[in-house]
């Protein structure tokens, strides 16, 4: 029986996931162990990332923690161990398949090309364009790319260039992007690096957000009191391996930290909120 060529495409379309469920687990690395040339990046490592929960993977330069997330997100294959994302090992899913699956926000965002800041952030609408059920985004083209650049706050240049903004400025519309794509697992390293004291506050308020809406967020953080204070679960990276796992309350011990950074830290409660805070030792004013 011959099929025409056009009933085979809409059968190729890559389908999206179903909304998952609370705790489900949609990545996850087992045994993951990372080659770069002569050196090993990531060596042993056990993740879990689960929907409804922000995940923080901090720890010193150099620790591993952005060759983690490009593992996790299957830009990068492992030496040895193996990755999957929502339930299949990363390399059984199509390119097109992953990007209805999860979305990522590298450390730093250039274009060659002259688009505007809406025209960016609208490129995290490609993937549904060919999903064989488009009308599953209950949220369309139009309200996910206004929806994503109202909660980022680049409305109010969405015309200019995007060459033309600051890095700040570009760091949001690179993060506008990824919420306009609509993915149940969001994959962001430093997202904060380049952002004022407002939005340094306003991208992990966005990462509670998503998590509360029931998706999974990993984000790469130097700031330990933006992870204490905004992260279900911090994973805790030092030489290639997690030193450590579990609620910022519980990880996030002077021991620790002193030992992994090595730096000697304060960890201390906030006198009003009781969320833990975490400061270099350092010595007094000097007087005189």
């Amino acid at each position: 029986m011959n099929r025409s060529p056009g009933l085979l495409r809409l059968r190729n379309r890559p389908v999206p996931p179903a909304a998952p469920e609370p705790g489900e687990v949609l990545a996850e690395a087992e045994g993951l162990s990372v080659r770069l040339g002569a050196r090993t990046v990531l060596a042993g490592v056990d993740l879990t990332v689960r929907a409804g929960e922000v995940l923080a993977l901090v720890g010193p330069n150099g620790a591993g923690k952005s060759t983690l997330l490009s593992a996790l997100a299957a830009d990068l294959p492992p030496t040895t161990g193996t990755v999957r994302i929502h339930g299949r090992p990363a390399s059984a899913w199509s390119a097109p398949e992953l990007a209805l699956r999860r979305a990522v926000l590298p450390q730093s965002a250039s274009l060659s090309f002259p688009f505007t800041v809406e025209e960016v952030v609208r490129m995290g609408r490609a993937p549904w364009a060919t999903a064989a059920r488009p009308g599953k985004d209950e949220y369309g083209d139009e309200a996910a790319v206004a929806g994503a650049m109202a909660a980022t706050e680049v409305t109010g240049f969405a015309a200019r260039p995007f060459s033309a903004l600051s890095g700040g400025e570009r760091a949001r519309v690179a993060l506008a992007r990824v919420l306009a794509q609509r993915t149940p697992l969001l994959l962001l390293d430093e997202p904060t690096a380049a952002l004022d004291l407002r939005h340094q506050e306003l991208v992990p308020r966005l990462c509670r957000e998503r998590a509360h809406a029931g998706d999974a967020v990993v984000v790469v953080l130097h700031d330990l009191g933006l992870a204490a204070a905004h992260a279900h679960r911090v994973a805790v990276l030092r030489a290639g391996r997690v030193a450590a796992d579990g609620p910022p309350e519980d990880v996030f011990t002077q021991r620790l930290l002193s030992e992994v950074y090595e730096q000697p830290v304060e960890v201390f409660p906030h006198p009003r909120t009781g969320a833990v805070l975490v400061l270099p030792v350092r010595d007094g004013p000097a007087s005189g």
